[in-house]
């Protein structure tokens, strides 16, 4: 029998205008003693500036410190600040929420997740990407209690980072792809209920493209509560393996590779087309969604060099060694990445 623990947020809210209700949402939850806005520099004015006014209007006391990235440098000035009466507010983008998940998870306060842009499944899941010197480490931490994310806040954020949003969803795909294999080759333990929920999620992306458009509400909402269910999948599995595969060990690779990697989300997008192929699957549709959305399907498009997408493709599977995927345990040949990145027009 197994006793581990899945945990989900406690009140999760999607809507316009959702942000001016944040000390009221707090008291509600009884969190309302002390709160430590983790910010940046380009969402302190889009999110952190609304959250203030409304921890304001009701006295409720705060600090605001503003993170550049997801470091543990970061999270130690952040932890530095935590009291244990303290609720910590992520309102930004990735990083931001990334250094707030995991900061109030080592100091075993609650977190609540308030999105500025939708583009990844970190926002509502209980893992959390750091950067190191030489690579970025996914590291598993807790969900938020809550999730705030104003849909008019997230309509106003740029586009490429929606697109980027709905390239990591469709990622799900693959990822469940690699789980079933990974099951069925190595006996991995595989959650039917994770794996469905995430199909799901990139489903409600594919099913809508025609409805995700830049600066619309309702084209934000639905990227979020797509992420959101996506996020719910990792919580029940207990681990990423319902949204990370092969596709993300590609884009994994890049960020060694690369001096300037694009976004996570562009590059597992390119990586899930590749993948997809290689599970024999139908690799067009993927590369078609992309491109409905406005999200890159070429190496090209995101300034990436071929020789960097083939070297990325030979190295993915060294970048977790432990789970298993499509890329096998020995890897592709160069021969095969480039004819791999050649017939799906990456490259």
């Amino acid at each position: 029998m197994s006793n581990r623990k899945i945990q989900m947020p406690r009140e999760v809210y999607i809507d316009p205008g959702i942000i001016h209700n944040t000390a009221e949402i707090c008291k509600s939850l009884h969190l309302d003693k002390k709160f430590l806005i983790v910010t940046g520099t380009h969402t302190y004015d889009a999110g952190a500036k609304p959250v203030i006014e409304s921890l304001e209007k009701d006295n409720l006391d705060y600090d605001v410190i503003k993170v550049n990235n997801a470091s543990e440098e970061s999270i130690s000035e952040v932890e530095e600040l935590i009291t244990p009466d303290t609720t910590v507010l992520g309102v930004g983008g990735g990083k931001v929420i990334d250094v707030a998940k995991l900061s109030s998870f080592n100091q075993n306060v609650y977190f609540i997740s308030m999105p500025t842009t939708a583009s990844h499944d970190g926002i509502v899941s209980p893992m959390a990407s750091i950067k190191n010197p030489n690579t970025s480490i996914s590291v598993t931490a807790h969900s938020p209690i809550a999730v705030i994310a104003d849909s008019e806040i997230l309509a106003q954020s740029p586009f490429r980072l929606l697109a980027a949003g709905c390239a990591d969803l469709m990622a799900n795909f693959t990822a469940i792809k690699d789980w079933e294999l990974a099951h069925r080759l190595k006996n991995e333990s595989f959650s039917e209920s994770a794996a469905a929920l995430s199909i799901m999620s990139a489903h409600l992306i594919t099913d809508n493209i025609a409805n995700i458009k830049p600066n619309l509400e309702p084209s934000a909402r639905i990227v979020m509560k797509s992420l959101f269910s996506g996020g719910m999948a990792i919580s029940i599995a207990g681990s990423s393996r319902p949204a990370s595969g092969s596709e993300h060990l590609f884009s994994h690779a890049l960020d060694k590779i690369l001096d300037k990697p694009a976004l996570h989300g562009e590059q597992c997008g390119i990586g899930t087309i590749m993948m997809m192929y290689l599970h024999g699957g139908d690799w067009r549709a993927i590369q078609e969604a992309l491109k409905a959305v406005q999200a890159p399907t070429t190496a090209s498009e995101v300034g990436i060099s071929d020789d960097d997408i083939i070297e990325a493709l030979m190295m993915a599977h060294e970048i977790r060694p432990e789970r298993y995927t499509i890329l096998g345990d020995n890897g592709i040949s160069k021969e095969a990445a480039y004819e791999l990145a050649y017939k799906t027009e990456v490259i």
